[in-house]
């Protein structure tokens, strides 16, 4: 192997080791291997350019190019759909999925799903940083400003990942990678110089003193860089550890947070309870968040709730922005709360504390909340009941870390009896939490129609969708799907039928919606685990999404359409009278060919709350009504037409060779028929000299080419005629009739006498195509020239007219 080949494969294992750095911020590592396969490919296009060879810029633009169009092909279709055909396909989704990945970095929170907008950006950015790398390294030969990428990849990875106890491990492959792109680089250096003098090699060593000598024992060149290098990742490692005041840096994890009990270090921290959710739902370590303790007489009915979703936009479910007020020493009553049911709930109290590394914004209560003692500054939202921390200063807020507090709370008990004849809601709330979106599918409306048919009143409609989902609808539960939320997802739901708490809270919330029924999204944690000391331990994996249905005289009431264990469904939403309707119907048929084409074509963006949770639409866009299942003309012309592009781009130098031949024989001048014959030798591996006079080169490309009698005789007939355009007098017949052929003839040997594999570069990379390069360079060269002696005149024209 080659030097230059050496230093590509170390350049390229340089940045993959580097890229290792990034494994932490993600929960899945399948994007490495797809990383290292494609920065291969990037390296081998690299070498492949240039041996034939390539001005550097073309080498890099080579790469570039290969690098985005197999991007393209494995990314392309997994973003929004804005149109048919290639175009839509390989440009339009595959922009939009990189941009869907910038906001996914930006809103998940560490270690986030690994979605595909992410898996393109940390693919795309090792391979950024593997042509920077190889392009300094290889193709510039300045193997010590490669470090500078190589730097900025792992600090931006080791800098959100905040340390931890991998980080050394990180650090110490990521600098032997640059230290052996470094000693790679020397050793070709030195090799360029040839034997090394000074004290005599061991007997059997190799002459050179390079590399191994025999017995594999390395010469003093070599050994010496390796213990610099030992040495100087030693020094890296053990300085921070040895310095108290450098653990917080680069390698430093996050000690504090350990000490706080956490147990694997790092912080909670959601200003949105939607942006852990999910991350929590699916958390290795489960680690406690919450304890409380209650008088409640139904502790498995205390949930901690944290804020409502009231609002759907038609992008998302969200909390509306409502004014904030400071927190009262009474909190006003419940809306909707009246006799007889005010009158049968009991007030009971709830001591909760928090853990150091939970810092979530919003404080987690019971519902509905009478009083609540807590220290800090918070405000009070009171349409939703909500208290949020206020801010402290600049980018700091008020948050639950460590909070001890304890909440009043009216354990209410309403009957189904009393749920069922609830008179009609105030038309100011039906107005408000009856709205929905222009672009919800009709098949949500309709699927809510047919589960509910026959029920009389909200309350049997609303317990029909609840157990449509928890009971007899075929629903599972899975907390690491993907199937959205958004308007077009919950029809997608609908028929998918896998997802966790948030679908089916929010296909619930907008189904009972479609109903005529107020409702909204509740998010908090269900009531946790009872301790044998009488507390209650709430987890990450307690977090948790429920609807709530407006009822009055009973207010905002918690619905269960989750059909999770451990789950307790409130006694009121267990039909207790005789049911006089059928059960609800077997699950439709899927409607998601239909459903989206009566829906607006343009699907919203993904939600920021939303896409913390790793639930993202990455579905296949629908197939549009009237389709007939099959693709139209313009697609297949596109995708034939974009194949044919495709499968002719390794095809174009030989085009151009082609062409270019075909136009200079055309001429039937000697000289130009010349230049042809010596492009064509070129081609096959024999490089032009321009100090030989046309017959002794035609002789070095007979012997070169090894042409048999008839090539060889062709090639003296061109050489003649060149010399007869040289120096013939004036008028005289410096051409022939078969000049052409000679020159086909002459090509036809060179091909012949070459063996296969320099044959076929000959036809699909001939290397005369470096003429391409010179002439751009030339042309810039020119440009340039014409721009800077129009600047000079103008600028010697300008005093002259200073002086009028």
């Amino acid at each position: 192997m080659s030097g230059r080949a050496k230093l590509t494969l170390f350049a390229a294992l340089a940045t993959l080791l580097t890229a290792w750095s990034l494994n932490p911020l993600v929960d899945s590592q399948a994007w490495l291997l797809q990383a290292a396969l494609l920065l291969a490919l990037q390296s081998a296009v690299g070498a492949g350019t240039r041996r034939v060879p390539l001005a550097r810029t073309l080498t890099v633009a080579a790469q570039a190019l290969v690098s985005l169009l197999v991007l393209a092909f494995l990314y392309a279709g997994k973003g929004e759909s804005h149109g048919d055909g290639p175009l839509a396909y390989l440009v339009t989704d595959f922009g939009a999925l990189f941009g869907q990945g910038v906001r996914d970095v930006g809103e998940f929170a560490i270690p986030a799903p690994l979605t595909d907008g992410i898996k393109l950006l940390l693919v795309s950015g090792v391979l950024l940083i593997g042509l920077l790398v190889d392009t300094l390294a290889v193709t510039l030969r300045t193997a010590a400003a490669a470090g500078l990428p190589l730097l900025a990849l792992y600090s931006v990875a080791s800098g959100l990942a905040g340390g931890g106890d991998a980080s050394w491990f990180s650090f110490l492959l990521a600098g032997c990678g640059y230290l052996m792109l470094l000693l790679s680089e020397g050793r070709d250096r030195l090799a360029q110089w040839g034997r090394v003098f000074g004290a005599a090699p061991r007997r059997g060593a190799a002459d050179s003193g390079l590399g191994n000598g025999a017995g594999g024992q390395a010469t003093a060149p070599v050994k010496f860089g390796r213990r610099i290098g030992a040495v100087t990742l030693g020094l890296a490692l053990a300085v921070p550890a040895v310095l108290p005041s450098l653990g917080g840096g680069l390698l430093g994890g996050n000690q504090e947070a350990e000490e706080n009990g956490g147990g694997t270090g790092g912080t909670i921290s959601a200003v949105n309870p939607l942006v852990s959710l999910q991350s929590n739902l699916n958390a290795q370590d489960n680690r406690v968040i919450l304890r409380y303790r209650t008088n409640s007489p139904q502790q498995g009915d205390q949930y901690l709730r944290i804020l409502a979703l009231d609002e759907f936009n038609g992008v998302k479910w969200e909390a509306s922005g409502r004014a904030l007020i400071d927190v009262p020493e009474e909190l006003p009553a419940p809306p909707g709360l009246r006799a007889p049911v005010s009158g049968t709930a009991v007030e009971v109290t709830t001591s909760i504390s928090a853990a150091d590394y939970y810092t979530q914004r919003y404080l987690p209560m019971p519902y509905p909340a009478t009083s609540v003692a807590v220290g800090g500054k918070w405000r009070f939202e009171p349409v939703g009941r909500t208290l949020v921390g206020d801010q402290l200063g600049r980018d700091r807020f008020q948050n639950v870390q460590g909070a001890e507090y304890t909440v009043r709370s009216l354990l209410l008990k309403p009957t189904a009896q009393q749920l069922q004849k609830a008179p009609e809601p105030d038309p100011a709330i039906r107005e408000e939490y009856t709205k929905l979106p222009d672009n919800l599918p009709p098949v949500v409306a309709e699927r809510a129609r047919q589960v509910t048919q026959g029920a009389k009143d909200d309350y049997t409609r609303a317990v029909k969708l609840q157990d449509y989902f928890a009971v007899n609808g075929g629903f599972r539960y899975n907390t690491r799907t993907a199937s959205g939320t958004g308007p077009q997802a919950v029809a997608r739901f609908l028929d998918d039928k896998e997802g966790f708490c948030v679908h089916f809270a929010f296909s619930m919330a907008a189904m009972s919606r479609s109903l005529g029924i107020p409702a909204r999204v509740a998010v908090g944690f269900t009531p946790g685990e009872k301790q044998s000391d009488g507390s209650v331990n709430v987890s990450m994996r307690d977090a948790h999404a429920w609807p709530e249905l407006y009822f009055e005289g009973v207010g905002w009431t918690r619905f269960e359409p989750t059909p999770r264990s451990g789950i307790n469904i409130p006694d009121y939403s267990r039909a207790q009278t005789p049911a006089t309707q059928p059960s609800a119907p077997a699950p439709l048929p899927s409607q998601s060919s239909a459903a989206p084409s009566t829906a607006p074509s343009a699907t919203p963006e993904c939600p920021p709350a939303l896409k913390k949770l790793g639930e993202c639409d990455t579905a296949a866009p629908a197939q549009k009504a009237g389709d007939g299942g099959g693709p139209s003309v313009t697609t297949v012309l596109g995708w034939a037409a974009l194949a044919v592009a495709v499968l002719g781009l390794p095809l174009l130098p030989m085009l151009w060779r082609t062409r270019l031949r075909s136009r200079r024989l055309a001429t039937g001048e000697a000289l130009t028929a010349w230049r042809e014959l010596g492009d064509t030798a070129w081609d096959a591996g024999v490089v032009p000299d321009g100090a030989l006079s046309p017959r002794r080169a035609a002789s070095r490309i007979v012997d070169l080419g090894r042409l048999e009698p008839e090539p060889a005789a062709a090639v003296h007939r061109v050489a003649g005629a060149v010399e007869r355009a040289l120096y013939a007098p004036p008028g005289a017949e410096v051409s022939y009739p078969e000049l052409a052929d000679d020159v086909l003839l002459a090509r036809t040997g060179l091909l012949e006498s070459a063996d296969r594999l320099p044959r076929l570069r000959a036809l699909l990379l001939p290397r005369s195509a470096a003429r391409i390069s010179w002439a751009l360079a030339a042309r810039r060269s020119a440009i340039t020239s014409a721009v800077s002696t129009r600047l000079t005149a103008a600028r010697l024209r300008l005093p002259l007219r200073g002086r009028r």
